[in-house]
């Protein structure tokens, strides 16, 4: 049975807020030193029993992994050569903190890099190294957002093993603070004009993608969570399409379908509602999209 437990954005928006800057900034070392992969690949974290990682990531010599421990509350850098460095997680550690304490870590290691010390569309736009507002570390909070990542994460798994096309891992983009899986049709996108490289990368092929987030400030979404599924491009007509279960809804332009957490929370199938969200919103844009749907149906064995 899903565990899903209350996650509010309001009962800890300063901890996710820090916690998104934390992130950003391992994750931009993974930017840094991994060898580039399709549609930013090389770039995002992965859920772990543990909490978030990076997985190994290449360096003469070596690899080298950072983890997020939730359990424990510290960042661990660990070495191929069986070399290890951590420091603790707390209220009260600044981002800047934060900041100094990786990189004397990894000088530790031996590990020289440079990363832009800039958060990107992010709660803040303070340089890193500058950043002594954001301090925030909730523990009871944290694990919470460990135990729901582990949830979602395992639905996700589940639900990209019925597609044989090409798909991305499961995986959290530090950007946009959202857990993501992205089905490809194999065709290529049209270009979108004035779209910024990043955009340009992310959608250079039609994709139908399911996510989740825990909710933001931002202006055009929603302060909860919620899971989304989008296609791109948007084939006309999408919103007319019919949603599993009955609380999932689109938006009002028709370019997101949406099913809040709290809307199946606390339900006994909670799970199968998911897996029926993200199923009805891959039929939808893969109708409407004439994706080769029967040919990448993965058979039971």
């Amino acid at each position: 049975m899903t565990n899903f437990p209350e996650m509010p954005l309001d009962a800890w928006r300063p901890t996710k807020n820090t916690l998104h800057l934390y992130l950003q900034i391992v994750g931009k070392i993974r930017l840094a030193m991994h060898p580039r992969v399709n549609h930013w690949w090389h770039v995002p974290f992965y859920v772990s029993p543990r909490g978030l990682t990076t997985r190994a990531i290449p360096h003469e010599g070596g690899s080298f992994e950072i983890e997020f421990d939730f359990h424990d509350h510290e960042l661990k850098i660990r070495m191929s050569d069986g070399r290890i460095e951590d420091f603790a997680l707390y209220d009260g550690l600044s981002v800047a903190d934060f900041y100094a304490s990786v990189f004397a870590n990894l000088t530790k290691l031996g590990l020289e890099l440079a990363i832009k010390a800039l958060p990107y569309e992010a709660p803040s736009t303070t340089p890193f190294a500058e950043d002594h507002e954001n301090k925030s570390y909730d523990k009871d909070q944290v694990e919470r957002f460990h135990k729901i990542l582990v949830a979602v994460d395992d639905i996700f798994q589940e639900f990209r093993g019925r597609f044989t096309g090409k798909s991305t891992p499961v995986h959290l983009f530090w950007h946009s603070f959202d857990l993501a899986l992205t089905r490809f049709s194999g065709n290529a996108a049209p270009p979108i004009p004035e779209a910024n490289m990043v955009t340009r990368e992310a959608y250079s092929h039609e994709v139908i993608s399911f996510g989740f987030w825990f909710g933001d400030d931002k202006e055009g979404s929603i302060a909860a969570p919620a899971f989304y599924s989008y296609t791109a491009p948007k084939p006309d007509g999408l919103e007319n399409e019919p949603l599993q279960p009955a609380t999932a809804f689109w938006t009002p332009d028709g370019g997101m379908a949406l099913l809040k957490y709290d809307d199946v929370r606390t339900s006994s199938d909670a799970k199968q509602q998911v897996l029926d969200f993200l199923e009805s919103t891959y039929q939808a844009g893969a109708k409407l999209a004439k994706w080769d749907v029967d040919g990448f149906r993965a058979t039971a064995r």
